[in-house]
């Protein structure tokens, strides 16, 4: 992305940021304010405990983020139970360690579960705050064309996946390989410019599901202070997936060390973007996958069940974006088809599409080039090539002058011989039929 996209975009996040959260809740700050069993944060603390050796309780309010009032009113109840052994102070603030008692306490809450990270939320509240950030995009041309400013597109395609974005449905992107989906797919989360909050656990049942992941989230800081500190300020969740996918990544997986459960894929994404790149080629086969999401897609709610049969339902609010080169007639149904509203065709590129991204390719990597270079690219790729002209080539093929230019030692230099070599090296030859 140039820089004077990047600028807008972020400028506008920005922007969007400083506004009130459409979802802040406010930090429990009595127990009967809390929205999960008292229990819970009981074990949670004796785990904290049991682990550390010693706490504060300011120090155990910044691990479990729960406030320091409500965890100093607790401190002073199970003290009385004599669980805590009080050790010394830091200013006014108790520093304290488990008691006999309390360590066995202990002991028997992490045969039950080792989790003692930050308090979980409800899962009412959980799903009462994806209900409340579901997206409301307001994309045009303008913004597409910055946000997918390092990609050659045309308005054809843009004035077709805008719409698309905007409804909020899912979206089917197919073609053949080699002119952009995946490059498409990569960036398309750019458009979303709104902070979200995401639990770092919730609570189902007594049972913790793990929600925030660093790997696929990504925090934001901010200065908002009266927020309840269980939840996360993130940019809306984008998660790609290709051919690594299956089934058990879209059900809750119980950690059997843990006895703490990691929520599936779609849980991850609520609120964001879903992409399924490469769709047909995962282990798991697409009509499990179309089975699997034909009432998700269709009512917006998913159905998740824990390891000992309980079920329970959670939003299903994101975009979902499947991304192939296979015929999506040979995919799925005409049923599932129905309920992907947004199929949109990614053709070949033309000549003039061609030889821009040429241009810009060697223009960013400031490269030497014989004039008429790209005509004879183009000669070259129809010729040995598919018969049509595809997006990827001009990259593949500038990479490969690159390599040759390093592994020789010389200048790099693009122009008639250098092109034909490259792209000797970059298509396959027909073989002979094997003599009888």
């Amino acid at each position: 992305m140039n820089t004077i996209a990047t600028e807008k975009i972020e400028a506008a996040f920005e922007t969007r940021q400083e506004t009130k959260l459409v979802f802040s809740p406010a930090a429990p700050t009595k127990l009967e304010e809390l929205d999960i069993p008292r229990s819970l944060v009981e074990d949670l603390m004796l785990r904290y405990l049991y682990t550390k050796g010693s706490s504060s309780i300011r120090d155990l309010s910044q691990a479990l983020k729960l406030s320091f009032p409500l965890l100093h009113e607790l401190f002073q109840q199970l003290r009385q139970k004599q669980l805590f052994e009080i050790t010394g102070m830091e200013g006014s603030d108790y520093v304290f360690t488990l008691s006999g008692i309390g360590r066995e306490a202990a002991e028997k809450r992490f045969i039950v579960g080792h989790y003692s990270g930050p308090a979980p939320v409800s899962m009412k509240s959980y799903n009462d705050a994806v209900r409340a950030q579901v997206v409301e995009l307001k994309v045009n041309r303008q913004l597409l064309k910055e946000t997918l400013s390092e990609l050659v597109l045309t308005n054809k395609f843009l004035d077709q996946l805008g719409p698309a974005l905007a409804s909020q449905k899912a979206i089917f992107l197919y073609g053949p390989t080699g002119n952009g989906k995946t490059s498409v797919v990569n960036r398309l989360f750019r458009v979303y410019q709104d902070p979200v909050l995401l639990p770092y656990a919730v609570e189902v049942d007594g049972q913790i599901i793990v929600l925030y992941d660093p790997a696929v989230h990504e925090k934001i800081d901010t200065d908002i202070t009266d927020l309840d500190r269980r939840w996360v300020v993130c940019r809306r969740p984008c998660i790609i997936v290709g051919g690594e996918l299956e089934p058990n990544m879209l059900e809750l997986q119980l950690e059997e060390s843990t006895k703490v459960y990691a929520a599936p894929l779609q849980m991850k994404a609520n609120n964001g973007m879903l992409v399924i790149d490469d769709f047909g080629r995962q282990i798991l086969s697409p009509r499990y996958l179309l089975n699997r999401w034909i009432v998700p897609l269709d009512r917006r709610v998913d159905y998740l069940t824990l390891r000992y049969g309980l079920k329970f339902n959670i939003p299903f609010e994101m975009i979902v974006v499947f991304s192939t080169n296979l015929d999506p007639n040979d995919l799925a149904d005409e049923a599932f088809l129905r309920r992907i509203q947004n199929k949109i065709y990614v053709e070949a590129v033309n000549a003039e599409v061609f030889d821009k991204i040429f241009h810009r390719i060697v223009y960013e990597r400031n490269l030497p080039c014989e004039p008429g270079s790209v005509q004879v690219l183009r000669k070259l790729c129809l010729s040995l090539g598919a018969k049509e002209l595809r997006a990827c080539y001009p990259f593949d093929i500038v990479d490969i002058i690159v390599s040759i230019g390093a592994y020789e030692a010389q200048p790099i230099e693009i122009n008639k011989e250098s092109l034909k070599r490259a792209v000797k090296l970059y298509f396959t030859k027909p073989q002979a039929p094997p003599k009888e």
